[in-house]
């Protein structure tokens, strides 16, 4: 239907054109027959077309078949699913329910544990904020890692200025936390701890079941960011034994602009709302809740549920594919993070005697990242990786590749090609790569200062 009705839309003069500005998934219901022969220039750069993606863990293209579930309640069910009066409004009220009972299902939950949010952001802001100040006159104290995306640390950072206290914990070199210090660093003001569940620059899965059994024993809430892992990783929050989880629609081939929040109910958790208004999803979050994106999600996680086992074998095979292309041409090649408890779709890669820059500008027909899409526009290096232990040299040559359930083996294939070439044309630039050839060992080298 999505394709049909996009068809009918565009005309024949601009079809072609405006099918490039889709999503891969959407634009593969067409002739690919558009070609630019002058090349795309934006932001200063120059390239001859559309690069292939593998940013996944930015974002992912909207499924055809999402967008299939969407297009109705954009064009005839555009009811406010609040309206309590007419057919419009008892329509998209029971899609928006038939969309929370398919979210909840993808986590091993109750239709009723699920708040709709306008993503993981704001689903870390309530959790993070709303458990402390309900619980401030008892709870003073919050646990979180060093490695938490951005939202998590700078909502810690702002309960610090109201008096809070927050325990960082540290990582290893494979990004995991220690149990052991885990449990050490557990008070009896202890108001929430916070773990994510996959990291977004690294990929490592936490040990998200054993820190849930820790969190139980010692009767503190667990609240995980399950961004990441929702649709790519078996979740069950009874076995996680979470309190709180924060999910993300535009991450599992669902439209940007919705998320999640699963709210356990039994024993009950409470949260102190962010934001005030109409009283919509139980009072928790206020606003009218935009039908056809929460639909679009309930699609999403519904094709995730069925999807998963496939996408994961498919997806493993790719990953496989690109490192052993990668390492097999070109030495000096490190993967950041464990490789055992990691998510597929992610590799992390830092490429030594590499400007990180200049390998990220050479790669322009590759759409990666050096990290978080949050946090790239900084120079500084990943504060995620220096969490790891990794130099700053390295830090700054890390490129993440993100492969995902639209990447085909001709784009892995290319984007090998690619890098490899790029990083053999800067290292033959390096004087540093020169003289490690050579059997010096740069690290014992006392730089003169001038």
């Amino acid at each position: 239907m999505a394709s049909k009705l996009l068809r009918q839309t565009l005309t024949k003069t601009n079809r072609t054109a405006a099918i490039r500005c889709f999503s891969t998934a959407a634009s593969v219901a067409f002739p690919s027959e558009y070609e630019y022969p002058t090349g795309i220039t934006m932001k200063g750069v120059k390239i001859s077309g559309r690069p292939l993606y593998l940013d996944m863990q930015a974002t992912t293209p909207v499924d055809p078949r999402v967008l299939d579930s969407m297009l109705p309640f954009y064009l005839s069910r555009y009811g406010n699913p609040h309206s309590r009066t007419h057919l419009y409004g008892w329509e998209s009220e029971t899609a928006v329910e038939t969309a929370r009972a398919q979210v909840a299902a993808l986590i091993g939950a109750s239709p009723k544990e699920i708040v709709f949010t306008s993503g993981a952001t704001e689903s870390n802001n309530i959790s993070i904020k709303g458990v402390m100040h309900f619980y401030k006159d008892k709870k003073r104290h919050i646990i979180t890692t060093q490695t938490e995306h951005k939202c998590v640390l700078d909502s810690c950072r702002h309960l610090q200025q109201e008096g809070f206290e927050v325990t960082y914990l540290p990582v290893g070199s494979d990004g995991l936390i220690d149990l052991d210090r885990l449990v050490k660093e557990i008070r009896p003001d202890t108001g929430l701890v916070s773990v994510m569940a996959v990291n977004n620059e690294i990929g490592v899965v936490q040990p998200v079941e054993e820190i849930g059994k820790i969190c139980k024993e010692f009767n503190v809430p667990f609240h995980t960011d399950a961004a990441q892992a929702l649709g790519k990783i078996k979740v069950d929050v009874e076995k996680w034994n979470v309190s709180l989880m924060s999910l993300s629609g535009h991450k599992i081939y669902g439209p940007k602009g919705v998320g999640a929040l699963y709210l356990r109910r039994r024993p009950r958790i409470r949260v102190e709302p962010q934001m005030n208004g109409g009283g919509q999803e139980r009072g928790i979050r206020s606003g009218t809740v935009p039908t056809p994106l929460v639909v679009g999600m309930g699609a999403a996680c519904e094709l995730a549920m069925k999807e998963m086992e496939y996408d994961e074998n498919r997806i493993k095979g790719l990953q496989e594919r690109l490192l052993n292309g990668i390492r097999e041409k070109i030495d000096g090649v490190v993967v950041n993070g464990s490789m055992d408890r990691r998510y597929v779709g992610n590799l992390n890669l830092s490429f030594a005697y590499v400007e990180g820059e200049s390998l990220l500008m050479g790669l322009k027909e590759v759409a990666v990242s050096s990290g978080s899409a949050c946090t790239s526009a900084s120079l500084e290096p990943s504060y995620v990786l220096r969490a790891l232990g990794v130099d700053e040299d390295m830090a700054h040559t890390s490129i993440r590749f993100g492969i995902g359930r639209f990447t085909t083996e001709e784009e892995i294939d290319r984007a090998v090609e690619l890098t490899v070439k790029q990083v053999e044309k800067l290292r033959e630039m390096s004087p540093l790569y020169e003289m490690v050839k050579e059997g010096i060992d740069i690290k014992q080298i006392q730089w003169a200062q001038h």
